[in-house]
């Protein structure tokens, strides 16, 4: 059992909260969104999110073969990354979704029993911070436009890092800012004043939208990620 940590503020969009009040900050945003997910990461990155994926699952490599491979994806909700590794692997490739939100989940069950994953790809519920998982149980391991919903980002990579067998990988896919002179002022302006909007429009809840967007610009960007 972890020890209570001191209490402390953290960011929640822009806005200061107590770290203890985050995940269920979180927690009610993707309530809200769960039906609309794929969607609102259309409106997000223009589509691109499709490519990104496309990019990571290549990154994983599950093997072609019936040599076993497991995947565990952290906030892996509705399972999109699960799917599409389990579709690029062999017979002997499995991935076990781990998402603290049930409403996440129980979209990636019915997405699963009906895209025919439901005997490769399994759905827990589970926080990321302290995955329900045995040590050195995985080949790889995934986190994709979640880590920045993390309250203790350092607990959910240690955790990731716990579950992976020796030689595994964790690949982590997270949005980012724009650094092209001219594009970043556009973008901005897409993403503060229309992504609101339209997701007021088409999931009633302009405020969870605005949520995803602060939390862009609050997580670090890749050079003060370097060590």
């Amino acid at each position: 059992m972890r020890e209570t940590s001191p209490a402390r503020d953290t960011h929640f969009g822009f806005r200061s909260v107590p770290l203890d009040d985050k995940q269920r900050l979180v927690d009610d945003v993707f309530h809200k969104v769960a039906r609309r997910y794929d969607l609102m990461n259309d409106l997000m990155s223009a589509g691109l999110h499709r490519a990104w994926k496309n990019a990571l699952v290549t990154a994983v490599d599950p093997p072609h073969g019936i040599r076993p491979f497991a995947l565990i994806d952290i906030a892996g909700g509705t399972g999109d990354i699960a799917f599409r590794v389990v579709a690029q692997g062999g017979a002997g490739t499995r991935a076990t979704v781990i998402d603290v939100n049930e409403e996440m989940l129980e979209v990636g069950r019915e997405r699963a029993a009906l895209e025919g994953f439901a005997e490769t790809v399994s759905f827990i519920e589970g926080n990321a911070e302290e995955l329900p998982i045995a040590e050195k149980s995985h080949d790889a391991a995934t986190i994709a436009f979640g880590i920045r919903n993390v309250p203790r980002i350092d607990r959910a990579l240690a955790e990731a890092f716990r579950v992976l067998k020796p030689g595994g990988r964790f690949l982590c896919l997270e949005f980012s800012t724009v650094d092209v002179p001219g594009l970043d002022a556009i973008y901005d302006f897409y993403s503060f004043n229309v992504i609101p909007r339209i997701g007021g429009i088409v999931a009633g809840d302009s405020d969870a939208y605005r949520y995803l967007v602060e939390s862009i610009r609050r997580f670090p960007k890749p050079e003060t990620c370097r060590p």
